[in-house]
């Protein structure tokens, strides 16, 4: 059966997302999310910044024709590296599919949540998002929410500007 799972798996492999995976994740780790943004920088912090950049990055694939594929490699790295944070913060085997399936459940909400914001025309629904999502339900000051709205609708913007191919080598803008 291992030959049929190659047929339902996406062409390519999650190494082909890598590039910008780790532009997503670098994208993320930029010291004024956490200084000017109120970011907390604690684990949970930093997954909720990396899971608000690779929000940005999936919600413009959707719109490119064609990008299913990338979608797809580029989730299953995130998956990956999950896992391994898990696994290297502790948690046994166990538990690990478990953690790794309420991160994926929580990447979910926030595509969502992320999306009508930025569909919005009034900017409280994004940071409304943004304060249930990214900061946990405790809301910053108003200036690092804007900071934090401003910058991630600027790498929303950035991106239209993209082609899959340039995307998939790990440009963001």
């Amino acid at each position: 059966m291992g030959w049929l799972s190659g047929w339902l798996r996406p062409r390519g492999s999650r190494d082909e997302a890598l590039p910008l995976y780790d532009a997503v994740v670098a994208r993320a780790r930029a010291p004024h999310w956490y200084l000017d943004g109120a970011v907390p920088d604690t684990l949970d912090g930093r997954f909720d910044m990396v899971a608000a950049v690779l929000a940005m990055v999936l919600l413009r694939l959707e719109q490119m024709r064609d990008a299913t594929d990338a979608s797809i490699r580029l989730t299953e790295r995130f998956v990956d590296d999950m896992d391994a944070q898990v696994r290297q913060i502790g948690f046994g085997d166990m538990v690990v599919g478990k953690h790794v399936g309420r991160m994926m459940g929580m990447l979910g909400g926030r595509l969502g949540a992320y999306r009508d914001g930025l569909a919005a025309t009034d900017p409280a629904a994004l940071d409304a998002a943004l304060v249930r999502n990214l900061y946990r339900g405790s809301a910053p000051d108003q200036a690092a929410l804007t900071h934090v709205r401003q910058q991630l609708i600027a790498v929303r913007a950035a991106l239209d500007g993209l082609n899959l191919g340039e995307m998939m080598k790990g440009r963001l803008a």
